[in-house]
């Protein structure tokens, strides 16, 4: 059974007046977007709505199909897999009208604006004709999640899903138009955690054996894949990132609310002793750390790293992000993590696998 919501996010007085801030960065964002394209000529499109990302289009739990992993409201939703085919629904009127809209200049939903699908059109270009999607798309088996992070407004996308968690039934069928749309790339995640479905025991197998050659990524908080079933069944993955965003467990709830830096950080250890000890080299291990104004002091990060190491994680990567906004790294933002690994679409990540003997500096 879930956890309820935690009331100490939905009352806090930050949580709420952040996500007023973003709302109205939104608000503000589209407004200039759209002016600029009357002022310059310049119109939009959605790459994911082209069919050409690997990311945003998302099955909801619900099957419910949204155009982005952003739909807390269920604006973005574009069709129901209960009523019409995928086909049908993703090259049909709802989709259509988003698309024409950005093909006008406009911003048709506010999520646009943060979304990385979304593209400028060159001056007096066609937008692309849309084809199904090949590349890849997300698969939520449940929105449901043990833990509460401040910048997921998961709480009104669960409200609006009819379906909480996805049955067992359903994702075979998911995993058989996956099949059928041969996608290089499945995200087993969105807005909750995917460890807490009562079958994700079964679902990996059954998603890996219908789907051989696709690449499989799991995102997880990590305190669920707590057991050796759970943690056999996640062999069937390619990749799996632990989001755990700090090196203790005071550190990691100023984040996400009612987590535990100690149960994630052991069951990281748990996945790699698990994998190792039966020759291994996939899924590939990756510990996600989200940077806050809290959590990225180069002593925080230089004793994460080491940490990562001890476990023997493949990858330690470090993101930057603004919301909440007032959690913002100014570390990284003003340039002090050029010594830390590699430059990615990340931020910053450093790969054992190529570097084992890299030092914090």
């Amino acid at each position: 059974m879930a956890t309820p919501p935690s009331p100490r996010k939905a009352l806090d007085p930050k949580v709420r007046f952040n996500w007023r801030v973003s709302d109205l960065i939104r608000k503000v964002t589209s407004g200039w977007l759209e002016l600029r394209a009357r002022l310059t000529g310049q119109k939009y499109y959605c790459n994911a709505l082209a069919g050409e990302a690997d990311y945003d289009i998302t099955i909801n739990s619900d099957l419910t199909v949204s155009c982005n992993c952003q739909d807390y409201d269920g604006t973005g939703h574009i069709g129901d897999l209960r009523k019409n085919s995928f086909e049908e629904v993703f090259l049909g009127p709802v989709a259509q009208k988003l698309r024409d809209e950005l093909a006008q200049g406009k911003v048709p939903l506010p999520t646009c604006v943060r979304c990385g699908s979304f593209r400028r059109l060159a001056k007096n270009a066609a937008p692309p004709k849309p084809r199904l999607p090949y590349r890849g798309m997300l698969l939520e088996n449940t929105v449901l999640c043990n833990v509460d992070c401040i910048g997921c407004a998961r709480e009104g996308a669960a409200n609006v899903r009819t379906k909480k968690t996805m049955p067992l039934a359903e994702l075979s069928q998911m995993a058989d138009l996956a099949a059928r749309l041969k996608l290089e790339r499945i995200f087993y995640l969105n807005l909750g955690e995917p460890f807490l479905s009562p079958t994700i025991c079964q679902e990996l197998p059954l998603l890996r054996a219908k789907n051989p050659d696709a690449y499989i990524r799991v995102s997880t908080n990590g305190i669920l894949l707590n057991t050796d079933a759970k943690r056999a069944a996640a062999l069937n993955l390619s990749d799996i990132q632990f989001s755990v965003h700090g090196i203790s467990d005071e550190m990691c709830e100023k984040y996400m609310l009612r987590s535990s830096f100690e149960k994630a950080y052991a069951a990281m250890k748990a996945m790699v002793e698990f994998r190792n000890a039966r020759g291994l080299e996939q899924p590939i291990l990756e510990w996600k750390y989200l940077l806050f104004n809290w959590n990225d002091h180069p002593g925080h990060i230089a004793r994460a790293i080491e940490m990562a190491k001890a476990i023997g994680v493949d990858i330690i990567s470090f993101w930057p992000t603004n919301n909440p906004f007032y959690g913002i790294s100014w570390r990284y933002r003003l340039g002090q993590f050029q010594n830390v690994g590699k430059a990615s679409w990340k931020g910053r990540e450093i790969d054992f696998r190529v570097n084992p003997k890299f030092q914090a500096r």
